[in-house]
């Protein structure tokens, strides 16, 4: 029998309790898939005394100090589930130089520190596998290290928050305002009591700065690129985008433009054919192009517990069998290489769906098209759904109905100094929205 590799876990929140639950009650699948035991040895929390989701057995040690964990002679590997860039990072560091390899579901972390957190490893000849990170269930991690290993990737289009797009689902199939959604979401256990980073589109973002170093070799950060969530959407908006044949999502996406990464991160409105429009619930997916395979689409469920353990847990039988060593060193996932200019953002080229609350009185219509036009912004269709009519004229002029615009291609820049001069028209009542049509 191959020796134990013994597990140590920073963070016993809802995904370390996923893990320790498998570490706990599946050691014989694992055992057969890793093709030797695995056990968990040690866990590190804030508060000891309080109760968790899972039942630690006795011989696993229960600490409130991360350090003491990250440098236990017995402990193998550590997993770090605690999130955020500090303390994990300097945790993360001691377990490395201390001959533990890691394994994360940490984006942030990976975003600020991926670069030192890598050299660290491979010059103490470990491994950091980090496959929970980005999506979920869905392992694009090895899709792009292996799998698509002889493609160059040209496009990524991603949906890989799913939180967002179980807020979204919601919305639009049971007619639920955004709150009660984003409630629903909280009490499924999708969306952490502060979501923030979910639906204002930051979690996708970083995810895509990772998926984007590893496809294209390039480092970005979410602050080099347009990043908008979906905290500024409506019930009515999907429901304007339904009638025009589309489904809003929020959408990761990367791809080679004349030479140059065009990269933003946005709910945009995605054509109902197309396999992203399809994706409901708390899945993800992502859509790739190799110039080799072609088109490839991949997806699984993105939120939730058992999802990130999932995937928590392949990173730690890898690390068992030794797969992760090789893979690690031979890949350099994190390298040098030669970076890819980004695309400026005001050079974004594509279509645009726009909604104003408008008064409804005459001469508005024209005074927001006057503005489009005279930014080059060409208008392809224009939704305002007739309002009933009443005797008194004041209680018409202050009647606010909403305006939908589809416009033809433009850039970014263009859209960005409309909406700017936009703002200043007397009858519009914020807030208005600006989301990307996806070609």
């Amino acid at each position: 029998m191959s020796s134990l590799l013994r597990v140590g876990i920073i963070g016993l929140g809802t995904v370390g309790s996923g893990v320790a639950h498998l570490l706990l009650n599946e050691s014989a699948r694992l055992q057969r898939r890793a093709g030797r035991p695995i056990e968990l040895r040690a866990v590190a929390v804030r508060d000891a005394a309080k109760p968790r989701g899972v039942q630690l057995q006795k011989n696993v040690l229960l600490t409130e100090n991360a350090n003491e964990l990250a440098t236990h002679p017995e402990v193998d590997v550590v997993v770090e589930l605690m999130g955020g860039v500090e303390p994990a990072r300097q945790y993360v560091l001691e377990a490395l130089k201390h001959g533990k390899d890691v394994v994360t579901a940490n984006k942030a972390l990976l975003c600020e520190a991926g670069d030192e957190l890598f050299q660290t490893a491979r010059k103490h000849g470990r491994s950091i596998g980090f496959e929970a990170a980005v999506a979920g269930g869905c392992p694009i991690i090895q899709i792009l290290g292996q799998a698509m290993s002889a493609n160059q990737v040209t496009s990524m289009q991603a949906i890989i928050n799913g939180t967002s797009n179980f807020i979204l689902t919601e919305m639009f199939n049971r007619g639920l305002p955004y709150a009660a959604a984003l409630a629903e979401a909280q009490r499924m256990g999708y969306a952490e009591a502060d979501p923030s980073m979910d639906v204002d589109g930051t979690d996708a973002a970083q995810k895509l700065s990772l998926l984007v170093k590893l496809a294209f070799g390039t480092a970005v950060s979410p602050e080099d690129f347009p990043v908008q969530g979906i905290d500024t959407i409506e019930l009515a908006d999907l429901k304007y985008a339904d009638e025009l044949g589309y489904a809003v999502k929020l959408l990761a996406t990367a791809k080679l433009i004349d030479g140059q990464l065009e990269v933003h991160t946005q709910a945009t409105l995605v054509r109902h054919d197309r396999p992203l429009a399809q994706v409901d619930g708390p899945y993800n997916m992502i859509a790739l192009t190799g110039d080799v395979v072609g088109k490839a689409v991949f997806s699984a469920m993105g939120a939730g517990e058992q999802a990130t353990a999932s995937a928590v847990m392949a990173d730690i039988v890898d690390v068992a069998v030794g797969r992760a060593g090789l893979t690690f060193r031979a890949l350099d996932l994190f390298g040098d290489s030669e970076p890819l200019p980004l695309q400026p953002q005001e050079k974004i080229y594509r279509r645009y769906y726009l909604r104003f609350n408008v008064l409804d009185r005459p001469h508005v219509i024209a005074d927001i098209t006057d503005v489009l036009g005279r930014k080059g912004i060409s208008l392809a269709s224009v939704i305002q759904h007739e309002v009933p009519e009443v005797e008194e004229t004041s209680a018409t002029e202050n009647s606010v109905v909403p305006l939908v615009i589809m416009t033809h291609r433009t850039t970014e820049g263009q859209i960005r100094q409309a909406a700017a001069e936009l703002d200043r028209i007397a009858a519009l009542r914020p807030p208005s929205v600006y989301m990307p049509v996806s070609g």
